[in-house]
């Protein structure tokens, strides 16, 4: 799969392609069931299936505060798409020069312009140009006028319409993720190369990898029972997601231990499964204090497993 990262790197070959506009977080299975749909017109039509997304996301930019969890990175979003057999990846620098821009602009010189639009899907909520002023009526006004066809997302939906991204992060929040795993197809994970730390878990015989999130929120925080993959073995584990409060952390990131393992992880990259989770994350009085409740996690993370497991 082809990934254009910004409209300056569009390209005269660009031209001419069946196109499906949306955040498509997490890709689950109803983004999934749009993309087969997009797919099968995109080879009827002969021309590359292309997905647009926006980076950072609109509401991160507008209403940070109220910006949804992040269920998965461009990269982790790349090869989600990359898998469904989408052609390209059109990633769009979104701010607020993006976003004045008049909604006329956003469909004549990106639409049809510079991307020859033949089929557009998108969901009949989606609104765009300065203040929000172009919606999917417009869409199909100017399909009429410039020669491309305009369709709903709903058209393309599964029959359960409780799928949704709303609903994974929902799952996971709540720490439901035998219902996360169903919506999204897969079990949801975070992937990421190992980076140094503050290495005060060694101190205190629990060394942990550490993954940076890379993600304007986290749709899981707390203390987990997780499944690591690493260069094609698994291993069981604990895990916290969050700012560190005792140790003054400043930035959210994942810190895994795994059980039975020894050996250097720095660089390598790791797949962190969250199988159940323990408790929230909080505040100790002490190191100390901090070091024995992460002994009782361990323990519990363990008792869990031997409990699915055997």
């Amino acid at each position: 799969m082809e990934l254009i990262r910004g409209l300056h790197n569009l390209r005269p070959r660009h031209q001419g392609c069946v196109l499906t506009i949306g955040k498509f977080d997490g890709v689950h299975k109803g983004h999934k069931a749009v993309l087969a749909n997009v797919l099968n017109k995109a080879r009827e039509l002969a021309l590359p299936a292309t997905v647009m997304v926006f980076e950072p996301q609109p509401e991160e930019v507008f209403t940070p505060d109220k910006a949804p969890a992040r269920l998965s990175t461009l990269s982790e979003k790349y090869r989600l798409l990359n898998e469904a057999g989408i052609d390209r990846l059109l990633c769009v620098r979104f701010n607020h020069d993006f976003a004045s821009q008049s909604p006329d602009t956003f469909i004549e010189e990106l639409l049809v312009n510079k991307l020859g639009v033949r089929f557009l899907v998108v969901g009949d909520d989606f609104r765009f140009g300065q203040n929000r002023q172009g919606d999917f009526e417009m869409l199909k006004q100017a399909g009429q006028h410039y020669g491309f066809e305009v369709v709903s997302t709903q058209s393309y939906r599964l029959d359960d319409n409780r799928i949704s991204s709303t609903a994974v992060r929902t799952a996971l929040e709540t720490g439901d993720f035998a219902k996360a795993e169903s919506m999204l197809g897969r079990p949801f994970d975070v992937q990421g190369r190992v980076v140094h730390g503050e290495k005060k878990g060694r101190t205190i015989g629990f060394p942990t990898a550490n993954v940076l999130l890379k993600r304007f929120r986290t749709p899981i925080k707390g203390v987990f029972a997780v499944t690591v993959t690493l260069d094609q073995r698994t291993f069981n584990g604990v895990a916290n997601v969050g700012r560190r409060p005792t140790l003054d952390g400043q930035r959210t990131q994942l810190e895994v231990h795994l059980f039975d393992f020894s050996g250097d992880l720095y660089g390598q990259p790791i797949v962190v499964v969250p199988r159940k989770k323990l408790r929230d994350e909080h505040k100790f009085e002490s190191f100390d204090a901090l070091k024995q409740q992460i002994q009782v996690d361990a323990e519990h993370a363990r008792h869990f497993f031997k409990t699915t497991d055997s």
